[in-house]
């Protein structure tokens, strides 16, 4: 069994309707057993330095090292040394963890950057913190999913990514969020929760968020590493559509005319509805947004057995490919999900917040999550086939 398939999904189907141990997910304790959390690089209840070591995908607390400098993990038998990310002590406030024999001393995350915003001037530093915190709780997800995922920027030329975090400047051309060839453009702007509130609903939107940004932008560099020229390119049309209809007309038929009136009968959101490679980008951030959310939640320890919410579950009728050895798998992962968030949903209007879920889940959209399901698990196993 694929370990993709195999470690999520058997920890919805068992930890969350069986009450077994949870996994550990995004919960994490320090060597006190106090609770820390995924940014923290200190124990604030013993002072404890802590690091995120992305292989292990773990906040551990550290022991000094064999030199100044270095550290290695709290029980760590082997005693591996590791360097704190040279962004520690910048406005980024990384805390991830590099090994000490890595060349490189950016850790895996901020290596990703070609461009970052000029950090003399005070909202920039406030705006590039809020924004690695963002892209790191993205790669993060991307390294335990297998994805590849190495530097546009001395690691793979060709193949790789980078980042342009950069803000808008006075008399200079408007910074358009997007990606080309590998390279992700984010205006570091949409860490100013007011200004993005306000596009927000100025475009209608029912969700708008830095993590956001970025699920959907590593979207497009996804597809052109997995889909494009593969064999999924074909079953990637018959179901999304052929992305080869002209994409500029299509994106300024959308901002003219708006979404069809029945968009959400076949789509994540009304974007998506603009074109096949916004469709395949919106679906990939949503899928990136369910994993990641159940995946928390098993952590915590949250199980559905506690949840009373009456929900129609989807079928194998419902899905791309029923006959898939892990569709029954990904069947738990959709159910759990809408058992949980109805709930959540709930607990948000109780504390007069939007839908902490504002989607509608239709069933040509399961269809198009299972797909991106398959396309993960293969690229993370090899196989590279439907």
């Amino acid at each position: 069994m694929d370990p993709f398939s195999d470690s999520f999904s058997r920890r919805v189907t068992e930890a969350w309707h069986h009450h077994e141990p949870a996994f550990r997910g995004r919960s994490y304790s320090c060597r006190c057993g106090r609770p820390v959390f995924f940014r923290n690089s200190a124990c604030l209840a013993c002072g404890a330095a802590l690091g995120y070591e992305p292989l292990l995908g773990e906040v551990r607390a550290l022991e000094q090292g064999p030199r100044a400098g270095t550290w290695k993990l709290s029980g760590d038998e082997r005693g591996r040394p590791y360097r704190r990310c040279a962004n520690f002590d910048s406005a980024a406030g990384c805390n991830w963890l590099v090994p000490d024999d890595d060349p490189i001393a950016l850790c895996r995350s901020c290596r990703l950057n070609r461009t970052i915003p000029d950090l003399a001037d005070a909202d920039n530093r406030r705006y590039w913190r809020a924004t690695e915190v963002a892209k790191r709780r993205m790669v993060s997800q991307l390294l335990s999913l297998g994805l590849p995922l190495r530097s546009k920027e001395g690691e793979d030329p060709e193949r790789g990514v980078a980042f342009d975090l950069v803000r808008p400047q006075a008399g200079t051309p408007r910074v358009v969020t997007g990606h080309d060839n590998g390279l992700i453009t984010i205006n570091v702007e949409e860490a100013d929760d007011a200004r993005r509130e306000k596009l927000r609903h100025d475009l209608r939107e029912p969700y708008r968020t830095l993590l956001g940004h970025f699920r959907h932008e590593i979207g497009h560099y996804y597809w052109d590493r997995l889909v494009a020229g593969t064999a999924w390119h074909e079953p990637f049309r018959a179901l999304f559509g052929d992305e080869r209809i002209d994409y500029a007309a299509a994106l300024k038929a959308n901002y003219e005319v708006g979404p069809p009136p029945d968009w959400a009968d076949r789509h994540i959101s009304a974007y998506a509805s603009s074109h096949p490679w916004e469709d395949w980008a919106e679906t990939w951030a949503h899928f990136l947004h369910v994993f990641d959310s159940l995946d928390t939640a098993l952590g915590f320890g949250l199980a559905s057995g506690d949840i009373v919410a009456e929900v129609e579950p989807y079928g194998p009728a419902d899905l791309h490919a029923p006959d898939d050895p892990d569709a029954a798998r990904f069947l738990s992962l959709v159910n759990t999900w809408l058992e949980m968030i109805t709930a959540l949903n709930e607990l948000a209007r109780s504390m007069g917040q939007p839908d902490l879920y504002p989607f509608v889940m239709s069933r040509p959209v399961v269809r198009k999550l299972q797909f991106i399901y398959r396309v993960i698990r293969d690229a993370r196993s090899g196989a590279g086939r439907p």
